[in-house]
């Protein structure tokens, strides 16, 4: 569905927070249709994003590869 979103799940360096909300932009961009959304539609975007972002922050926090933590 969004094959732009690069896989964060890397190790050395560890994703960071810009790369998690840049990714849960592109997904909020194809699930919503908007690239650029209107000001109508803005603040339910930027929420979005950041609730997903917060949402990957969590999920990387939490993957063990090879028995040792991602980040």
């Amino acid at each position: 569905m969004c094959r732009s979103i690069v896989d964060l799940r890397r190790m050395d360096p560890p994703a960071g927070r810009e790369e998690a909300e840049a990714a849960a932009r592109q997904f909020v961009r194809k699930v919503s249709g908007f690239r650029d959304p209107s000001k109508a539609n803005a603040d339910a975007f930027e929420q979005a994003v950041m609730a997903i972002a917060d949402i990957t922050d969590e999920l990387l926090d939490g993957l063990v590869v090879r028995g040792r933590p991602i980040r």
